[in-house]
């Protein structure tokens, strides 16, 4: 069933509860009024009675002819009185409300030969309690009709709007991110179109750097590709073909211990770079380091080994309570304070740069500030920026990057221990 026919149901219910009760206080009024109006009825029966006693030369038919709630009725001779037997609503009404003040008729015989018949009439009273009720049927009919006619212009005109916004979800769910409703009509209809362009241009902006983001990213694993097949190429391959010809030459030179014993250190040191060369290697894909090391000095260390390749001064001040963290989480750590130097030697242009990592209460704190040239905030995050919000939210944090021109680089994280 349609919101419409729902409604339309409740507002008729609603009526016809109302149109009871106030018929229910119609006729419960009306009850009232017609006994007071049949007592008054009664007494002018009782006065007529004795006065064509006395007096029936004053009981003349048109006299009587047009007296309201008494009925004088002339009888022929041998004509005997029939009451009428009413049928339809007007004998339902009068059974209603004179069921207990109905009053036989009284005939009289007058000295000078005429039979009257006295009675008291109810007719009058049913004919303006029938038509009050018929007015007030009618009234609450029309006041029905309009509502229900206002209810329909409405929620139509709400249901267009609905209807719009409905085909163009449909248009969002398949993709077409570039629809646009129309900023009109009532001031709610303006606020639902202005909030739903607000999304699909923040959805369309969202799916356009997204997609400029995987191209980056692959773009950066082709780089980390190249980069290590180049590493393992030119360098440790090097190596390794040192090694070999020279573990070839030591066949050679048996007999000849100068060129043998040259030909074993040389082979050491080969050995050697290539045994740096795999740390180096393994560092840059994985700090071995977490797995052995605590926090805080896996912060040193990473620190130590920055500023001794970059040449930038980096202090490091951590809490002396700072908890066990699960290796999950030193990793996802471990790499944003990573990106985040990396960010300063690429666009800081700093030369020095202070991390604090701070132990308070259940919450840590990660700060980190450079003397750089800073930038104009808020400025598209780019795959590094990106990848640290999305470490921030795993770590169920909240990160922070705050900069003005001349003033340097700060990044904030506050995350829950809880979360860890």
């Amino acid at each position: 069933m349609s919101a419409l026919w729902r409604i339309n149901l409740w507002v008729c219910g609603f009526f016809t509860l109302v149109t009871c009760a106030c018929t229910a206080l119609l006729l419960h009024q009306a009850l009232a009024d017609v006994e007071r109006e049949l007592q008054s009825a009664e007494a002018v029966v009782h006065y007529l009675s004795e006065t064509a006693e006395r007096d029936p030369a004053s009981l003349q038919p048109g006299l009587t002819a047009s007296l309201r709630h008494v009925r004088v009725h002339w009888l022929a001779p041998g004509e005997t009185l029939q009451a009428p037997v009413p049928e339809g609503l007007d004998a339902w009404l009068g059974r209603l409300l004179f069921a207990e003040a109905r009053r036989s008729a009284q005939v009289l015989d007058l000295p000078d030969g005429r039979r009257v018949s006295i009675a008291v009439d109810p007719r009058d009273e049913i004919d303006e309690v029938w038509d009050s009720l018929q007015q007030l049927l009618g009234l609450c009919a029309l006041a029905l009709a309009l509502s229900l006619l206002t209810i329909r212009w409405a929620v139509r005109r709400g249901m267009g709007v609905l209807d719009e916004l409905l085909r163009a979800l449909q248009q969002v769910c398949a993709g077409q991110l570039n629809v646009r409703l129309r900023s009109e009509g009532s001031p709610e209809a303006r606020q639902l179109a202005l909030h739903f362009n607000r999304m699909t241009h923040a959805l369309e902006q969202a799916r356009t750097d997204n997609t400029q983001l995987t191209q980056t990213l692959m773009a950066v694993q082709e780089q980390e590709r190249n980069h290590l097949a180049q590493t393992l190429h030119d360098d440790l391959g090097q190596y390794l073909a040192g090694i070999r010809a020279q573990a070839f030459l030591l066949r050679l030179v048996t007999d000849q211990p100068h060129l043998l014993a040259r030909t074993v250190g040389q082979l050491e040191d080969h050995c050697e770079h290539l045994q740096q060369g795999f740390r180096a290697l393994v560092h840059d894909l994985y700090p071995v380091a977490l797995q052995h090391l605590p926090v805080a000095e896996a912060f040193a260390m990473l620190v130590t080994q920055w500023q001794a390749s970059h040449g930038i001064d980096c202090q490091l001040r951590v809490s002396a309570d700072l908890p066990a963290l699960p290796g999950a989480s030193k990793t996802h750590l471990y790499r944003l304070l990573q990106e985040a130097l990396t960010n300063i030697v690429r666009h800081a242009d700093a030369s020095q740069v202070r991390v604090r990592l701070q132990h308070r209460g259940s919450r840590l704190r990660l700060w980190v500030r450079d003397n750089g040239r800073g930038a104009q905030t808020p400025q598209r995050p780019g795959v590094g920026l990106y990848s640290m919000f999305e470490r921030a939210r795993c770590l169920g944090g909240e990160l922070k990057i705050l900069s003005h021109p001349g003033a340097g680089w700060a990044l904030a994280l506050n995350m829950p221990l809880e979360a860890l």
